[in-house]
């Protein structure tokens, strides 16, 4: 999501040091703060476009879903789901997304991107 300087993100600005984040793109969750935003900022630079869709918290969770274009033209649904603690912390983000054939460009660009900075495993 695009934000303005004095904007909070919805979830990266309270993710625990320990947090997990796991997502249609990965085949295992990332662990850890500095590894989720390097995972979620990577994602960021294969759209071309994002649209916030729905936003809205039920009890400890927030939900959140847009549209995005990605840099192949490709169009993208993502359904992401965030748990908070009761001291507002996020120890669990979940991103479903769709179409497959987005889906797995969107995996191979983020292989491509981070596979030496994160374990090898954790890609499709």
């Amino acid at each position: 999501m695009s934000l303005t300087q004095d904007e909070r993100h919805p979830f990266l600005d309270d993710l625990t040091a320990d947090a997990e984040l796991v997502s249609s793109v990965l085949r295992s969750p990332v662990i850890g703060r500095d590894d989720i935003r390097l995972a979620v900022d990577a994602v960021g630079t294969f759209y071309v476009s994002q649209t916030p869709t729905f936003l809205h918290t039920v009890g400890s969770r927030l939900f959140l879903e847009y549209e995005a274009v990605l840099t192949s033209g490709e169009k993208l649904s993502a359904a992401v789901v965030v748990d908070r603690n009761s001291d507002g912390s996020v120890p669990r983000v979940s991103v479903r997304m769709s179409p497959l054939g987005a889906v797995l460009t969107l995996a191979t660009h983020l292989r491509e991107a981070l596979s030496k900075q994160l374990p090898e495993n954790i890609f499709l």
